[in-house]
């Protein structure tokens, strides 16, 4: 599904060179981490590090079957193809051994691409059984589900607007209607929290501009980490917001590409005082380096590939964190 229009993307219709970069040392295991302060000074003031991923969906049923849509009650609204769910289920695995902190929680789009994202990493994140041939979620025999609690955010939903949606799939009237209960039904028994209120009770207007979209992603992470400061999130969404999570809070970066299941991950320290609290700014924790091309491959510590910066000058530069290329589709919208 090509798009076109969006301002400082670069949108791939071939398959791109992507490299992964993964992290050399141990890191101690999730189910032994704690959100605790990393301080406390006399008056009782509590510092915490929190930290903020956000993660593309996996790769999408309309990107690779092309006569899908034609017969679909909602083509707007794709699954993922199979290889999408295990690639989404892998990244949860990969969270769960390497991440050096615990995801609390985790907010998704409301889309069906998004919300089989999170059931597949969500699954992985609470495994009690730790198969390590387990390739998706249907594998897993048993989970914990107070481990990470889940909830559907309007806020998180794909630009509505013909740069990411084409005229010809959109709801004729312009309504894009989602059924929770039925959605929530699909994340892991156990895992979804009722006593969440959306940030946004609503969706965006059919056809908000791109501008107006990134601005909305922008709140939304924002409004989200201030809603629970001290503990992790993780946020399932599309490729413009996580494109957004690395342009609003690194200066002189823009993101042109997002592959499936990519993410970034923010971090800020948060300081806890009886029911208030105060944050610094997001930090957003990159590694790249120059392609042969001149452009710059960007990278979270480890895992991933993730986002191709068309400018990344204060990102620090390390060899030895890059062991093999790839080749993935990538696209900003969607």
């Amino acid at each position: 599904m090509g798009r076109t229009g969006l301002c400082n993307c670069f949108i791939a219709s071939f398959r791109t060179p992507i490299s992964i970069c993964r992290r050399k040392k141990p890191l101690i295991p999730w189910r032994k981490l704690n959100l605790m302060a990393t301080s406390m000074d006399p008056s009782g003031t509590k510092t915490y590090q929190q930290n903020v991923l956000v993660m593309r969906h996996g790769d999408r049923l309309d990107n690779f079957d092309q006569e899908w849509e034609k017969t679909a009650d909602r083509p707007w609204d794709p699954p993922l193809i199979q290889n999408g769910l295990n690639r989404a289920f892998g990244t949860g695995r990969e969270f769960r051994t390497r991440l050096p902190f615990p995801i609390h929680r985790v907010f998704v789009s409301p889309f069906l691409r998004c919300i089989q994202t999170a059931s597949e990493v969500v699954a992985a994140l609470c495994s009690v059984d730790d198969d390590p041939n387990a390739k998706s979620s249907n594998d897993v025999i048993a989970i914990d589900p107070s481990r990470v609690k889940v909830s559907i955010e309007y806020g998180l939903c794909e630009m509505l607007n013909k740069t990411a949606i084409r005229i010809d799939v959109a709801p004729k009237d312009g309504i894009f209607r989602f059924d929770v209960p039925q959605l929530e039904a699909l994340l892991p028994s156990g895992t979804v929290d009722p006593t969440v209120e959306p940030v946004y009770k609503e969706l965006p207007q059919w056809e908000e501009t791109v501008w107006d979209a990134r601005s909305r992603y922008e709140r939304i992470i924002k409004a989200l980490a201030d809603k629970y400061p001290s503990q992790n999130l993780l946020l399932v969404t599309h490729g413009e917001g996580v494109g957004v999570s690395v342009s609003a809070f690194k200066e002189d970066t823009d993101v042109i590409e997002v592959d499936y299941c990519a993410y970034s991950e923010l971090t800020r320290q948060v300081s806890l005082k009886n029911e208030s609290f105060s944050a610094g700014n997001f930090e957003c924790r990159l590694r790249c380096r120059e392609s042969d091309e001149g452009k710059q491959f960007l990278f979270l510590d480890w895992i991933m590939p993730l986002l191709l910066l068309n400018h990344c000058e204060s990102c620090s530069l390390d060899a030895d964190m890059f062991d093999h290329n790839i080749w993935g589709q990538s696209q900003l919208c969607g």
